[in-house]
């Protein structure tokens, strides 16, 4: 199913956020609220089981980013997740190539954070290779910590760009990217 957060169904969303407590069940790198907060106010993809529980889901929000100095929109993908028992059976690639979709129709460039490298490599990511900013009210700030980690989806509306580029993004409650 693909839906926008405002048509997502109470117990679907409780469901999806469930699922990313399943996930990601390491205390030291648990999925908290402000990360399910940067998950709503877009597209949600998600696949229920026969008892109508969420058991795969991601979503993708707008964002504006910046490649150097030029503007982009970027769809920003949230809350990837299968649940446990399930992952390797193809659920997490549904739910992706939905939200592909969508980012390839809507913006100009899709945008992720993750450690799944080969997983997404796959789907068609791209590693960003230049060096990540947040764009702070005192001034642009590095992210070191969050090079290598960080993945673009190209479209067919977006401009080109060779990803040695700096990218930035404007911070954010929680994590930036």
């Amino acid at each position: 199913m693909l839906l926008p957060t405002d048509q997502v169904a109470p117990d679907d969303l409780a469901g999806a956020r469930a699922l990313m407590d399943l996930a990601w069940p390491d205390p030291d790198d648990a999925f908290g609220d402000e990360d399910w907060d940067h998950a709503l106010g877009g597209m949600h993809a998600f696949i229920r089981d026969g008892a109508g529980a969420v058991i795969a889901h991601a979503a993708v929000v707008p964002r504006r980013l910046w490649i150097g100095e030029r503007t982009v929109a970027a769809g920003y993908v949230e809350a990837v997740a299968v649940r446990p028992d399930l992952q390797g059976t193809g659920l997490g690639t549904a739910v992706m190539e939905a939200i592909d979709a969508v980012i390839r129709e809507r913006w100009e460039l899709g945008v992720l954070g993750t450690g799944a490298d080969r997983f997404y490599e796959r789907l068609g990511w791209e590693r960003w290779r230049g060096t990540l900013w947040v764009r702070r009210a005192d001034g642009p700030e590095r992210s070191t910590e969050e090079e290598g980690y960080v993945w673009v989806l190209r479209t067919p509306l977006g401009p080109p760009f060779s990803g040695d580029e700096p990218l930035s993004c404007e911070e954010r409650p929680g994590d930036d990217w």
